[in-house]
């Protein structure tokens, strides 16, 4: 038997009990002949409760001594973990992030691993030991503790599993696998048994919250199979992998949605060469990130220019644009975050037609209207009011039948 790495959120290992339970199915494993490597969240709400300590300590947090600090919530949870599997009668090590090599830039709250140095774990498993390592954290060049920023375990994760040629990564959460949308708005979303690389990442971008963004990069370059699964039973989940030929005959796997854009209009700018530049620029120069863009056609010599950013941008970007409005001679900067953004998402739209019309007059039929439009080879996104969201994720359920199709 292989290497199988295993990763629990902080639901999964919220309590004592949680964690006897993760401690039970990771034995299980072991038993089964394999080596395992467990990469463990801090418990629920952890993280969260850190944080709001710092800054009832100090408003602004040192970025550094804030990452000291949150990366406590990990080595909490391998530490209980090795203790309790300990108790179980088998072999446990608890690594933190620098003792299991994980190297990383010096970008506090969202460092981003540059190598891994797996000779530590490894040796470890040749003694025969489960070893716990802790998620979301590294170390930079200059030894200094890290964090990778939210979702941030589920990455650590991948990487190790590439770094050690795991057979798979188990990603283990509350949910026991990818569904075609959120169950929560769709009781018939049904799970899926397989998506590719490529369509996980249009979900997880688009609004999915399964598996952190940057998981599924390393994933996809390294050729890390993973498989979504729910820590709370022991039912088959869904794997992400390359797609074959058969995923390229469903037209569309999955309806995805977000409500945390905001969409900014600048009026009657110059249009003219030079303009988009100067705006998007000094946008980019503060790191935020700009999803849908609309330029419209020019009648007179001036345009209108509207596009989305993430709302906990808005207020900087509103900021950023005001001299730059100014300067350009715009007429005004409006601002709207009441805006929901519907996704539907497929690799096999790169071989057939109809798909967006489709999805337009499904809205149509329900009087919702369009605002702003983004494609890729394999996704179309629509930007609407906020209050229709749901409703637009039901009717483009129901219009491209996921219910029922099969994965």
């Amino acid at each position: 038997m292989g290497i199988i790495v295993q990763k629990y959120g902080g639901t999964s290992v919220g309590s004592i009990d949680r964690i006897r339970n993760v401690a039970r199915r990771v034995i299980k494993a072991k038993k089964e002949g394999h080596d395992v490597v467990v990469i463990l969240s801090a418990m629920a709400g952890e993280t969260d409760r850190l944080i709001n300590l710092a800054k009832s300590a100090v408003e602004d947090p040192d970025p550094r001594e804030l990452d000291v600090l949150m990366s406590t919530g990990e080595q909490t949870s391998v530490a209980l973990f090795s203790m309790v599997v300990q108790s179980m009668g088998y072999e446990a090590r608890s690594l933190l992030g620098y003792q299991a090599k994980i190297i990383t830039d010096r970008a506090y709250g969202r460092a981003r691993i540059h190598e891994i140095d797996s000779s530590r774990i490894k040796e470890e498993l040749a003694r025969n030991r489960i070893v716990a390592v802790a998620g979301f954290q590294g170390l930079d060049e200059k030894n200094n503790i890290t964090t990778l920023g939210r979702g941030g375990s589920d990455t650590t994760a991948v990487a190790l599993a590439a770094a050690l040629q795991a057979d798979v990564c188990e990603i283990y959460t509350d949910v026991d696998g990818v569904y075609t949308t959120d169950p929560n708005i769709c009781p018939d979303a049904r799970k899926m048994s397989r998506i590719s690389y490529k369509e996980m990442l249009e979900m997880a971008s688009l609004g999915a919250k399964v598996l952190e963004i940057r998981s599924v990069e390393l994933a996809a370059k390294y050729g890390v199979v993973i498989h979504v699964r729910s820590s709370f039973n022991e039912n088959p989940g869904t794997l992400v992998l390359e797609e074959d030929e058969q995923m390229e005959d469903i037209l569309v796997t999955s309806v995805t949605y977000s409500k945390k854009d905001a969409r900014v209009t600048l009026t009657r700018v110059p249009d003219k060469p030079g303009v988009a530049s100067k705006i998007f620029t000094s946008i980019a120069a503060a790191g935020i990130v700009v999803d849908a863009i609309i330029q419209n056609q020019s009648a007179d010599g001036f345009t209108d220019l509207s596009f989305t950013v993430p709302k906990t941008d808005y207020k900087q970007t509103i900021n950023l644009l005001q001299p730059i409005g100014s300067e350009l001679g715009a007429k005004e900067i409006l601002g709207d975050e009441d805006i929901g953004k519907v996704s539907v998402i497929g690799v096999g739209m790169r071989n057939h037609a109809g798909v967006a019309a489709k999805m337009f007059k499904t809205l149509s039929d329900e009087n919702i209207n369009i605002m702003m439009i983004t494609t890729s080879e394999i996704k179309i996104s629509c930007v609407i009011e906020g209050k229709y969201t749901e409703l637009a994720v039901r009717v483009l359920h129901d219009a491209f039948g996921l219910a029922e199709s099969t994965h």
